[in-house]
């Protein structure tokens, strides 16, 4: 194996233990100051990773916010990453992006982010997805959605038992996505899910820290 691969091995190895818990995803909010603040106390309690996604934001509000994360995720010492915008994640030198179905490929993305950076693939209900987001060097892949949710709007197609059959076939931790509160999510934890992603059961409470640690128990 020559240095290259060692380093990338090395580098999955380490992302991979990292991935674990409850992994934030921001709303559409263009309140940059109230995402900051609910963001900040969620971090706080605990949040495992933040990935940032305002698909209508314009060009400076995006970089506005995401940069006045990204801060907040060092100060707390949680990987950021954004959702889609490969360019900006290289400008703020983010620590990785997560791609969709439209978006460029994650053989694309790894090569462009190098072999230290995180990329998160959706694979939405498809094995198949997630098979060819490993191979193509994914750190990890996202299966959803398995409820309503009301910030994504996407068929409530995938199965409970995707959980299982991947975590039998595949090495990449795994994130579930769709309408998730901890009550939801319980059920997929238990059959292997490696992080739960949230984003109006943490965004919209009243108490944002104490959301955060009842999904995080979910995993100890």
């Amino acid at each position: 194996m020559n240095v290259n691969q060692d380093t990338k091995k090395n580098s999955e190895k380490n992302w991979q233990q990292q991935l674990r818990g409850l992994y934030l995803v921001t709303p559409n909010w263009d309140d940059t100051q109230r995402l900051l603040s609910v963001t900040e106390r969620a971090l706080a309690a605990g949040v495992s990773l933040l990935q940032y996604r305002h698909k209508t934001a314009n060009i400076e509000l995006r970089y506005a916010q995401a940069s006045a994360l990204h801060n907040l995720c060092k100060k707390y010492a949680v990987p950021f990453i954004i959702n889609d915008f490969v360019n900006l994640s290289m400008q703020l030198n983010a620590d990785g992006v997560h791609v969709g179905g439209s978006d460029i490929s994650v053989a694309q993305a790894r090569s462009l982010l190098g072999p230290e950076k995180i990329v998160g693939s959706s694979c939405y209900g498809d094995l198949g997805l997630a098979r060819l987001a490993q191979i193509q060097g994914a750190s990890y892949m996202a299966f959803g959605g398995f409820y309503p949710s009301i910030v994504k709007q996407y068929p409530v197609t995938t199965k409970p038992e995707i959980v299982a059959l991947a975590r039998a076939e595949l090495h990449l931790p795994q994130v579930v996505i769709g309408g998730m509160t901890v009550d939801l999510a319980r059920p997929l934890v238990e059959r292997g899910a490696d992080m739960v992603a949230a984003i109006s059961s943490v965004y919209h409470a009243v108490q944002p820290e104490q959301v955060v640690k009842d999904f995080i128990a979910l995993f100890q």
